[in-house]
């Protein structure tokens, strides 16, 4: 975010409280990524609770499996491990996916997902590995809040910061 002219201040899910980020007066957040289920994630997920229709929030991996929970999902086990693999996505071309090639190449580092038959009312898919229905995006369909479940952040992402650049353009 800080390549594309953000002003970033990066805090450690277990190190910050939800007062000491209304402090700071974000006017967006991403949750990043991190090992472990939602429920290790700090305060991830009451940061989505919060501030969801408030200022926009994406996340990433573990920060878009907080999201696909905290909004009444399940996330478990994807049936197999995938770290430093890339994977075809295919998207809606909506919010996060703006602007971006129909099918993209995009790294994945992630043993769980959020379980598509339990994806949330309040929440759509926006993006999928091609050929499949594993889960790779979703959108809440009143808030601007986004997640990715590969990492756009990644080198081996094409385009990841045209992917970027829509969360920082919300």
């Amino acid at each position: 975010m800080a390549q594309l002219g953000a002003q970033v201040d990066v805090r450690r899910n277990d190190q910050v409280t939800l007062d000491e980020i209304r402090e700071l007066k974000p006017d967006r957040i991403m949750i990043s990524p991190g090992p472990g289920y939602p429920k290790d994630a700090g305060v991830s997920c009451d940061v989505i609770r919060e501030f969801a229709g408030q200022i926009p929030i994406a996340g990433v991996c573990l920060g878009h499996q907080c999201m696909f929970e905290v909004f009444g999902g399940k996330v478990d086990h994807a049936g197999e491990i995938v770290h430093g693999k890339a994977s075809v996505m295919v998207h809606d071309g909506k919010g996060l996916f703006k602007g971006m090639a129909p099918e993209f190449k995009a790294i994945r580092y992630h043993s769980l997902v959020g379980l598509p038959e339990t994806l949330p009312d309040a929440l759509e898919v926006t993006a999928t590995v091609k050929g499949t229905n594993m889960i790779m995006g979703v959108r809440h369909k009143q808030y601007k809040v986004e997640g990715w479940q590969f990492h756009p952040e990644s080198i081996l992402t094409e385009d990841g910061l045209k992917l970027i650049q829509n969360f920082l353009d919300m």
